[in-house]
């Protein structure tokens, strides 16, 4: 379908769950150029603004109301573009100021099967330009009869059952949003009283302890979203962070993620309850998970405080959230900086069709 076709009538889509979200994978191609018209086409896909999403393909939930746009790269080395865009639920706004690392894990799979990249027997490895950042990521996909698989024994935190495994690799990940890992310069400032790290390691996030926000950090998401004293103050933190964190004016931004840690429970290396900015994650999203990683390996951050495990030239950390773990795989060069970090996700083909704005 060509650009000047989407605007009446069906519009090819795939819908897909990637790691622990899902939403609407598009061909660049299929929908207009011009932005205003390309986001009101998905704000009507998704039914937004609507709390409940009703008249449109959203999950009435930050995790469920995504969308990837992904084309054929003209860049060396690399096999797709991918531009992530957030498409709140009860506000008509479209957002390309991050990245997602769970709608990510789905850009490979949706790459073979729309034929942008042809398939190896075994396994494909798709080099993905990710547009929002400028960064680039490696995903293997399982393509064993020459065509994607999605069944398999993986196993993630916050999905039930098994899939194929989908590991993803990322590099040059630091400062790709604020223009650097420690934007203040610091590993750690003072906001409203709070200790916190500003950190961007392919996800801004201001990290700090959950104690120094008056709770214990093992709270569920419903008791958290309850807690408007809580979330007034993580609002105040998050608007003087934005232009410390070359984010400038963040009222109408996804960015920075808002991440509060504390002891681990059930052998990880550390707990996190982050907010994503307005509503509480119901995990952890995968680079936030990096950026909150990263903090861990620095001595003065909040993170750094309560980590436990090794932290040796190649480090397993294990983020605990709400739903589970997600381990991080931090590789440092000679010198100790962060050079790469991955992990394991897994994605489903929902369904392969039409949507509809009319």
């Amino acid at each position: 379908m060509s650009r000047d076709n989407a605007k009446t009538g069906g519009i090819r889509c795939m819908w897909m769950r990637g790691g622990t979200s899902k939403g609407g994978y598009f061909l660049a191609n299929d929908l207009p150029e011009d932005i205003p018209a390309r986001d009101a086409i998905l704000l009507r896909v998704m039914g937004s603004p609507d709390p409940k999403q009703i008249d449109g393909m959203g999950g009435a939930d930050p995790l469920t109301s995504k969308v990837a746009l992904v084309k054929k790269s003209d860049r060396p080395g690399i096999d797709v573009d991918y531009l992530f865009l957030q498409i709140f639920v009860d506000r008509a706004v479209v957002t390309d100021q991050q990245n997602c690392g769970n709608i990510l894990a789905g850009v490979g799979p949706f790459a073979i099967e729309r034929g942008l990249v042809s398939a190896t027997p075994g396994q494909t490895r798709v080099t993905i330009f990710m547009e929002n950042t400028g960064q680039t990521a490696i995903a293997t996909i399982e393509t064993p009869n020459g065509k994607p698989v999605y069944v398999g024994d993986a196993r993630i935190d916050g999905v039930p059952g098994t899939s194929a495994p989908i590991p993803l690799l990322f590099s040059d990940t630091a400062g790709t949003t604020c223009g650097a890992l420690l934007p203040t310069g610091n590993e750690v400032d003072i906001i409203d009283g709070v200790a916190v790290t500003m950190i961007d390691n392919g996800m801004p996030v201001v990290v700090m302890r959950a104690s120094d926000m008056g709770i214990t950090g093992q709270e569920s998401r419903e008791d958290l979203e309850g807690n408007t004293a809580l979330r007034a103050k993580l609002e105040s933190i998050r608007l003087q962070c934005g232009p410390l964190m070359n984010l400038g004016d963040v009222s109408d931004a996804s960015v920075p993620k808002m991440t509060m840690v504390s002891d681990a429970q059930n052998g990880g290396a550390i707990s996190t309850r982050t907010f994503i900015p307005h509503r509480c994650h119901a995990s952890i999203g995968v680079l936030g998970a990096v950026s909150v990683a990263t903090a861990c390996l620095l001595p003065g951050s909040p993170a750094a405080s309560f980590a436990v495990g090794n932290i040796a030239d190649l480090t397993t950390i294990s983020v605990e959230h709400p739903s589970g773990e997600m381990s991080v795989i931090i590789e440092k060069t000679t010198d100790g900086a962060v050079d790469k970090a991955g992990l394991l996700r897994t994605a489903r083909k929902l369904f392969d069709g039409e949507v509809f704005v009319d």
